[in-house]
């Protein structure tokens, strides 16, 4: 059996048009720029979150370092006080050896933690 044959089209006319065809293409890259664009603002607002706790992270530290260098002065000027007071009478030999070491051991603590920041 034979298949059925399809009408033949009309001479000088064409199922589609030129004009209809760049029309589609014109739509078609419209369409494949929207979508690009779109695949970019996903991937900035992913990304956002991520480059956010790194800069987050580093602030952070940054802090710590500042409070740990406070804290160190702050260790040190104990430290000369607790010597004023030796010299001047005011805390006994024995007192002034035992803060001297507490203060001591808690300053190298706080030298420690800094070096481990930086």
């Amino acid at each position: 059996m034979c298949a059925p044959a399809t009408p033949p089209a009309s001479p000088g006319i064409s199922s589609v048009s030129p004009r209809a065809s760049s029309g589609q293409l014109a739509v078609d890259a419209l369409g494949a720029l929207l979508v690009i664009l779109a695949l970019g603002l996903v991937v900035l607002v992913v990304v956002q979150p991520l480059r956010g706790g790194a800069v987050r992270a580093e602030d952070e530290a940054a802090g710590r370092i500042r409070e740990l260098e406070a804290a160190r002065e702050s260790k040190y000027t104990e430290i000369r006080d607790a010597e004023l007071d030796l010299r001047t009478g005011k805390l006994a030999e024995d007192d002034h050896r035992a803060l001297d070491r507490q203060l001591r051991a808690e300053a190298v603590a706080i030298l420690h933690e800094l070096d481990e920041l930086r």
